[in-house]
């Protein structure tokens, strides 16, 4: 069986955003236990310069579902950005994991060689589509994934490499 454009963009995206969820849920419960208002741990950073977990949150969301319509020559749903909070977080990266899974497999057909283009904050950008999948939507959404956990952990939640990868 070989690859598609489907398999290598929609599992892996829902798989991803399901355990940064499933992280999300740890982090309210820490909150609480801990009597921590939610909103500190939305706006603790890793460092100065880079964004808050908000921020790490929303992008995660907004490349997986943007890259993948692109892909899937759909329509790009808006992510808004807006405050929201920790139960908020935990729905919306649910409702982009259902918008994931809405997709066909069949609208990814011929993603591979088409052009996809998009606006980042500066430009314009146009990549061929198997190159935009793996050099520009899955290490954005694996980075802000992982920059998300790591956050959380040294906010002193008990996170593993499990919570991360998620079981299989």
């Amino acid at each position: 069986m070989s690859l598609t454009m489907y398999a290598a963009t929609v599992p892996t995206c829902t798989r991803a955003l399901n355990n940064l969820a499933a992280i999300l849920e740890k982090a309210a419960a820490h909150a609480d236990a801990r009597k921590i208002a939610p909103a500190v741990l939305l706006n603790t950073r890793l460092f100065p310069d880079m964004f808050p977990l908000a921020t790490q949150i929303h992008i995660a969301n907004d490349i997986a579902q943007g890259g993948a319509a692109r892909l899937a020559g759909a329509e790009v749903p808006a992510f808004e950005a807006k405050e929201r909070s920790l139960p908020e977080w935990i729905a919306a990266t649910r409702a982009t994991i259902a918008y994931l899974e809405s997709l066909k497999p069949a609208q990814f057909d011929g993603a591979e060689d088409k052009t996809i283009t998009w606006q980042t904050r500066s430009s314009t950008r146009n990549m061929q589509g198997t190159p935009y999948l793996f050099n520009h939507v899955l290490p954005n959404v694996f980075f802000h994934v992982t920059t998300a956990y790591d956050i959380l952990r040294q906010a002193g939640l008990e996170l593993g490499k499990m919570d991360f990868l998620g079981r299989s």
